[in-house]
């Protein structure tokens, strides 16, 4: 009696992580995409006359769309695993599940590709103000000798990056995952292109609609935006001096 208790608890506890092997294999290259083409788009932009404040907005907005290239198969397997509702015995494995998709919708907009504008747009909207405004921001707030207090301006403008980047790009997040999710009506595909699904929920359900789940997304990007950020530019920084 007690195991089967244990069972079914311990299939809840797993309910949480459906879907977290997708993620885990796309962070890596996915972070790494998006700080190496960041840095190279301004290296290009370099060359036209452009102000730094859109040099670093237009090489953000290319960091997004190329990290969204990237990432969107891997956002298409995540939500549809998480969507399952069989128990987590009865869950398909990653590559299973990744190969009934290219089996049965291809790899095209229909199948690992689906919500591909919306991952487009949730990425490069996202990259574009956070990198644009955190460099803007920073190079207008003086520069602190004092380590740990230079330490917490770079905190706190990251801080604010991650979280109005998410502010503005949510409707994209919303769009991508009632495209990529399962339909209302089995069968019928009711969500297909990303500014056609914002309509939609809009003339439906209402503005806020679009900004569900704006807390959790703030909670996780706002203070993680700002880590990345820092971790990068420190290690960024070693690098430089001892290489």
């Amino acid at each position: 009696m007690r195991f089967t208790f244990w069972a079914q608890d311990s299939g809840l506890l797993f309910g949480f992580y459906k879907g977290i092997l997708p993620p885990i294999l796309a962070e890596t290259p996915k972070r790494a995409v998006k700080f190496f083409t960041f840095e190279q788009y301004k290296k290009l932009l370099g060359y036209v006359s452009l102000s730094p404040a859109l040099t670093f907005a237009i090489a953000g907005l290319g960091s997004g769309l190329t990290e969204a290239i990237v990432v969107n198969p891997f956002e298409v397997v995540k939500v549809g695993l998480q969507a399952n509702r069989n128990t987590f015995a009865e869950q398909p494995s990653t590559m299973a599940y990744a190969r009934h998709i290219i089996k049965t919708e291809g790899l095209g907009l229909r199948g690992l590709n689906k919500g591909f504008t919306a991952t487009l747009g949730r990425h490069g909207v996202f990259n574009m103000v956070y990198f644009g405004f955190y460099y803007n921001v920073k190079n207008i707030i003086p520069v602190n000798k004092d380590p740990a207090l230079e330490f917490l301006r770079k905190f706190g403008i990251g801080l604010l990056s991650g979280t109005i980047a998410s502010v503005i790009n949510i409707p994209f997040d919303v769009a991508k995952s009632r495209i990529q999710g399962p339909q209302p009506v089995p069968g019928e595909i009711k969500y297909r292109t990303c500014f056609k699904t914002m309509a939609t929920v809009y003339q439906e359900e209402g503005i806020l609609a679009l900004y569900k789940g704006l807390l959790p997304k703030v909670m996780r990007l706002g203070p993680g935006g700002a880590v990345m950020l820092l971790v990068y530019e420190y290690t960024y920084s070693w690098l430089q001096e001892n290489w």
